[in-house]
């Protein structure tokens, strides 16, 4: 299987980036093909609405969203979506990549893709990733991507913190487990 990991978190050697890389782990010892894909050192940009597209078209914007990233999507069969949780929600990068997926809705809903969210966060109350996965949820559904899991990890606001948190082994099971 061919495995795209939305890496969405500024700091490259973070708490999210610590998750993406044991789930990458654990999936190529399964013999998976993972790409990994930094969005941070990307120029995406955010959809306009201007519907040029009409939903199955090119978008007018000439930025690595159009000329790298959706070829890379539609290459591969699993998408993995790693960020820290910001103010309770998805951080603004990766959004973007998923308001841009507008631009091919209906071919992106008929592949049917599998997809897993790693989240982090600071805080660690029953309410911190509530929207984060009810976001994630909802995707999924309406996108027709086949949930694999989740790794949500509370109180995972430094890297120490999550080493000794359990979450980088959870997602490294979640990676063995595809």
């Amino acid at each position: 299987m061919k495995i795209l990991v939305l890496k969405s978190s500024g700091n490259l050697s973070g708490s999210s980036a610590m998750l993406a890389d044991e789930f990458k782990r654990g999936t190529e010892e399964n013999g998976h093909e993972v790409t990994v894909y930094e969005l941070m050192r990307k120029d995406i940009r955010p959809c306009t609405g201007c519907n040029a597209c009409g939903m199955a078209g090119r978008c007018v914007q000439n930025d690595d969203f159009e000329t790298e990233l959706k070829d890379l999507i539609r290459g591969t069969d699993m998408m993995v979506f790693a960020m820290p949780v910001y103010y309770y929600n998805w951080p603004a990068q990766l959004k973007a990549v998923v308001d841009r997926f507008y631009s091919f809705t209906t071919e992106l809903t008929y592949m049917h893709k599998k997809a897993a969210l790693l989240a982090v966060a600071w805080d660690n109350t029953d309410t911190v990733f509530k929207v984060t996965k009810d976001y994630y949820d909802t995707i999924c559904d309406y996108m027709q991507f086949e949930d694999m899991g989740t790794v949500l990890g509370g109180g995972s606001g430094t890297p120490g913190m999550t080493k000794r948190s359990g979450y980088p082994e959870k997602a490294y099971e979640l990676g063995r487990s595809i």
